[in-house]
């Protein structure tokens, strides 16, 4: 029987692989997807988000615990439980040193990402050498790795995990730790979340998933159903507009686009529907994914003007693209003289000010609802551009209720055995919103204790036995 069974294949997972391989006990990950698509959502990252008092290597300045507790609490608004929230945050200042151990390297951010600078470490190499690294590094410690291995049961005896089931095999263990991710990938469950609207419409049929398709939800629901406490809402998630021409599943990083605080957003009605310069894009992105999903046949048009071109990452399909306003209108399908009237309106009300992207400028509008707050130039100088965008889901916030030990509980008991991390857990942390690499800060802290609780369970377990 081995020691510490983990579910799941993805940022979390592994590090609660290596804490528990770490720690002396005998390691099993089961990763339900296949070597070439391993890794979860965790392929598609670019950064961590670190608190730190002083500039260390890539990060710039300081992010002190305070500031990075103040972000994610704007971004929540109050959604999270404070306790979980600052061990993350405290976590993410010592993790890296760890990190570097198993063979993940970092790099300073390129252009398009400075304004990060300063808060997020950048992995070399993204998403997918992280995974990579830390794979080779389990088994290199012995950590024993199955492939396409969907857990589809478990087996729970009061609270205490006792085995998990793939069809009709039954893989027992003295500790687990679920790390198998959210339910954003299945899209009848996110129908169900989130309803049919006024209009008659179900929002979920045109949703895309930013990330893996093998994200399902099996096991919490199982876990759910087995009366595990659970936390968040079910229709609350990371959810970014992306570029309508996506591919359902794993569009990843590079579907995002980011001009939407550069220019202004239009519904199919030709009408504007939010602050597009609220704040800063990384704090703000993911709100634009529930925003757009509320709109009529749930798409976005993000609309700017060539002052815009050269101060965004570019997105990975060309917008489209016209001399006049009227002709782009014609080209998205848009009621041009509704479509005119609306930009018209819009850079009548921009004021003059002093532009700058980096800070919270005083370009902004007046006597216009809704208002842009800040970097609102008036869209005026050829050629135009746009980009029709649908909400892109990365992972969802319904999770299983935890504690500072990871561990899942039952009717507010803990379990002794049973330990979660990564997405399953993260509604704790993030009840909604998000700001740019906290959900692998969650991962990487969550991962961590997880497997070093597990690992202390399975070998108190075998001291018990042996004694």
């Amino acid at each position: 029987m081995v020691d510490v069974l983990v579910i799941g294949g993805g940022n979390a997972a592994l590090c609660a692989a290596l804490m528990a391989r770490e720690a002396g006990a005998t390691v099993l990950l089961l990763e339900s997807a296949p070597r070439e698509w391993r890794g979860g959502n965790s392929m598609h990252v670019r950064n961590l988000r670190c608190m730190h008092d002083a500039p260390q290597d890539v990060l710039l300045e300081a992010y002190p615990e305070e500031e990075f507790w103040q972000d994610l609490l704007k971004v929540t608004g109050g959604a999270t439980d404070e306790k979980l929230a600052r061990l993350v945050i405290r976590a993410s200042s010592h993790c890296r040193d760890w990190m570097r151990r198993h063979g993940v390297r970092f790099q300073p951010s390129l252009a398009g990402t400075l304004h990060l600078s300063r808060t997020n470490a950048f992995f070399m190499g993204g998403g997918k050498a992280l995974v990579n690294a830390y794979y080779r590094s389990a088994e290199q410690l012995g950590v024993k790795v199955r492939y396409d291995s969907p857990v589809d049961a478990l087996e729970i005896d009061g609270g205490r995990f006792i085995a998990a089931r793939i069809g009709s095999e039954r893989i027992e263990a003295k500790a687990c730790v679920l790390a198998c991710g959210g339910f954003e990938s299945n899209l009848e469950w996110q129908r169900e979340a989130w309803g049919q609207n006024e209009r008659g419409e179900w929002p979920a049929d045109n949703f895309l998933v930013r990330g893996t398709r093998f994200n399902r939800g099996v096991l919490l629901k199982f876990m759910m159903d087995a009366g595990a406490d659970i936390v968040g809402d079910p229709s609350q998630a990371h959810c970014v507009a992306i570029d309508a021409r996506a591919p359902l599943y794993d569009g990843g990083i590079v579907t995002r686009v980011d001009c939407v605080s550069l220019g202004v957003m239009l519904n199919q009605e030709a009408q504007r529907f939010y602050d597009e310069g609220e704040d800063f894009w990384p704090k703000r992105y993911a709100i634009w994914g529930r925003l757009v999903a509320q709109q009529p046949q749930q798409i976005g048009y993000c609309i700017i003007d060539s002052k815009a071109v050269g101060r965004f990452m570019p997105p990975v399909f060309p917008g489209v693209q016209a001399q006049t306003l009227p002709e782009l209108a014609r080209q998205l399908e848009l009621e041009p003289a509704a479509f005119v009237k609306t930009l018209s309106d819009f850079n009548a009300a921009c004021r003059p000010g002093s532009f700058d992207h980096t800070v919270l400028d005083d370009c902004r509008t007046e006597g216009l609802a809704p208002a842009k707050s800040h970097w609102a130039l008036p869209i005026d100088t050829p050629p135009f551009y746009a980009y029709a965008l649908r909400p892109g889901i990365t992972f969802t916030y319904l999770g299983l209720k935890t504690n500072e030990m990871a561990t899942v509980h039952f009717g507010g008991a803990a379990s002794p055995n049973l330990f979660v991390a990564g997405e399953m857990m993260a509604g704790n942390v993030l009840g909604r919103g998000y700001t740019a690499g906290v959900g692998m800060s969650i991962g990487t802290a969550f991962g961590r204790i997880a497997g070093t609780q597990a690992a202390a369970a399975a070998l108190k377990d075998e001291a018990y036995a042996t004694a």
